[in-house]
């Protein structure tokens, strides 16, 4: 679905921290070395739940900062990651729509 909308997307393995505050680097160096990809707060929770009541779940994640290399961390404030999500919001409406579509 996003090919066929010219949206780029990716894999990888989404790690959680408990929040809700930002990671810090030596964070995200550990997680980087355990394998993950992607870290973020509430998804993995929200999925436990769904899951351990029979609900199929679905997740989309918009990354809203770098953290790796570590020399490329830059501040992040919840106002810019407010503000990309609004960015991408029709490109996530477009995937939402297609995924539903389809189910």
């Amino acid at each position: 679905i996003a090919q066929q909308n010219n949206i780029v997307a990716h894999e990888g393995v989404y790690v959680a921290l408990q929040g809700p505050n930002l990671e810090t680097p030596a964070e995200y160096l550990f997680l980087n070395r355990i394998g993950g990809d992607m870290v973020g707060m509430s998804t993995v929770p929200e999925v436990l739940v769904a899951r351990h009541m029979d609900l199929p779940v679905f997740v989309l994640s918009v990354i809203s900062n770098k953290c790796f290399p570590i020399e490329e961390i830059t501040e992040t404030t919840v106002e810019s990651v407010i503000e990309l999500a609004n960015q991408v919001q029709p490109k996530m409406s477009l995937i939402v729509k297609g995924v539903l579509e389809k189910w």
